[in-house]
């Protein structure tokens, strides 16, 4: 079983898992686990419906949000992470090694708590998102201006064909960067 690590005092974060370890988890005392890997990413992984059965088995709830590059940063994927990680239950978010884990569960964090501290949290458990931080400092503001799309205190959603629609959807920092590079 891969390492898992306190993010914060509810939300842990792993690496990928295998259909053995959902038993440990749930002897550690999870109640959740968040499988943000897409299906298919790896051909050794198993399937997101195998992992669901092998979490439900061992006693845990499942939640499948797959996330890639494309849709890191978007309403969809930040506001059900968010609300998976406000249930107060011990949660465990994984995917193939943590860090995307640990990127969502601070894009959903910084829309109700500083950034600073919100790096702080990653970067002790081993989680340097500092190349993400405009990315976060996007997703507070826009938490801020924009408390329709999602805040804390409720599940109100936009997702982002009617964000779009309205003429507040935006390509993320991160996207700028890793998608929208000149070809040449």
């Amino acid at each position: 079983m891969p390492p898992i690590r306190p993010i914060s005092d509810r939300v842990y974060i792993s690496g990928w898992l295998g259909k053995d370890d959902f038993t440990n988890v749930k002897a550690l005392g999870f109640q959740k686990v968040v499988n943000f890997r897409p299906d298919n990413e790896a051909q050794d992984q198993i399937p997101s419906t195998e992992a669901e059965a092998a979490a439900r088995d061992a006693g845990l709830e499942y939640t499948h949000i797959p996330v890639t590059r494309q849709n890191l940063f978007t309403d969809d994927v930040v506001g059900k992470a968010a609300q998976e990680f406000a249930s107060g239950e011990r949660t465990l978010a994984y995917c193939a090694s943590g860090q995307r884990a640990a990127i969502v569960w601070a894009a959903a964090t910084v829309r109700s708590h500083p950034v600073d501290e919100v790096l702080s949290s990653a970067g002790g458990c081993g989680f340097d998102l500092r190349l993400v931080r405009d990315d976060l400092e996007a997703q507070a503001v826009r938490a801020r201006q924009s408390p329709g799309f999602w805040d804390g205190r409720n599940s109100a959603s936009v997702n982002d064909r009617q964000a779009f629609a309205l003429g507040r959807a935006e390509t993320s920092p991160y996207q700028r960067r890793t998608l929208l590079k000149p070809s040449g």
